[in-house]
């Protein structure tokens, strides 16, 4: 007989496993029950190395809700939930659900969102397109996990915000000089010496940033190079990075600004029209 005890035990020890993240949604789904909430009534998926890798669930939940899940290959620890398409295929995106591991903890949170879409149905086949603009609300739910320590309720939703709103300003600064586009893996290869200079090899980091007069503070156990903050930040995130606070946020939630990062070209891909197949229940 399944025992719920051990499997919920399993997927704690995966949530705090690097790099895990497709277990770690899983994980995450079993430590809030929701796994046992809704069960899939068929899922659409594009073909064998097609991009965008996109699958589209139709789930139905212990109160015969049903509703539609949106995941992409390229960002899995972000799915969109919408409505359940009418006659006509017609439904709005609701709400994106995030769940990122880091080495010592995970981020949990849902975000408002609100944005038409369409999804036709057609034999073993469905055509997907987000019709007009995504708006985004506020996160109205979160989790933290630091180490032992177990955040939840006001407290993770303030935290939560709070860096939601780091995330975002540090990403639309990145996008005013984008370079070409990158995968997480390259992502992070082209930033993090930009971002923290001083905790990369001397080889990596920018030339010239670090000059003779530069004035340098203390935190969070680095030096950081202040002078530098001021040529190359904008005001807004000088603070933030001379204060260890931009470290915190990229060490404890890359994936989250890699989709901030990205926002902008995954609502132009989920803009095209995407001809999915579906999976028939028992093959790969």
């Amino acid at each position: 007989m399944f025992n719920r005890a051990i499997y919920l035990s399993c997927s704690f020890i995966a949530l705090m496993l690097p790099g895990c993240v497709s277990i770690t949604e899983k994980a995450g789904e079993a430590l809030d029950g929701s796994a046992f909430a809704e069960k899939n009534i068929a899922v659409y998926r594009t073909g064998k190395n097609e991009l965008p890798g996109m699958e589209i669930r139709e789930v139905r939940n212990k109160a015969n809700e049903s509703s539609v899940i949106i995941t992409l290959d390229k960002f899995p620890s972000m799915k969109l939930r919408g409505s359940y398409p009418d006659g006509a295929g017609e439904f709005s995106l609701t709400r994106l659900d995030y769940l990122g591991g880091n080495t010592h903890g995970w981020n949990e949170y849902r975000l408002d969102i609100f944005g038409p879409a369409k999804l036709v149905l057609s034999g073993d086949a469905a055509t997907f397109s987000v019709t007009g603009e995504i708006e985004k609300g506020q996160i109205e739910y979160g989790r933290i996990r630091r180490y032992d320590t177990r955040i939840t309720g006001t407290e993770a939703l303030s935290g939560l915000r709070n860096r939601y709103e780091r995330i975002t300003a540090l990403a639309e600064w990145m996008n005013t000089s984008p370079p070409p586009d990158l995968d997480l893996k390259g992502f992070e290869k082209y930033w993090k010496p930009i971002l923290f200079p001083e905790i990369v090899p001397k080889k990596k980091s920018p030339p010239d940033w670090r000059r003779e007069n530069d004035i340098w503070a203390r935190s969070e156990d680095i030096n950081w190079n202040t002078s530098y903050t001021e040529r190359v930040f904008p005001e807004l995130l000088r603070n933030i990075r001379n204060s260890g606070t931009l470290l915190r946020d990229w060490e404890e939630a890359l994936d989250w600004l890699y989709i901030e990062y990205e926002w902008e070209r995954i609502c132009e891909l989920l803009s095209q029209e995407t001809v999915l197949a579906k999976k028939v229940k028992g093959k790969k």
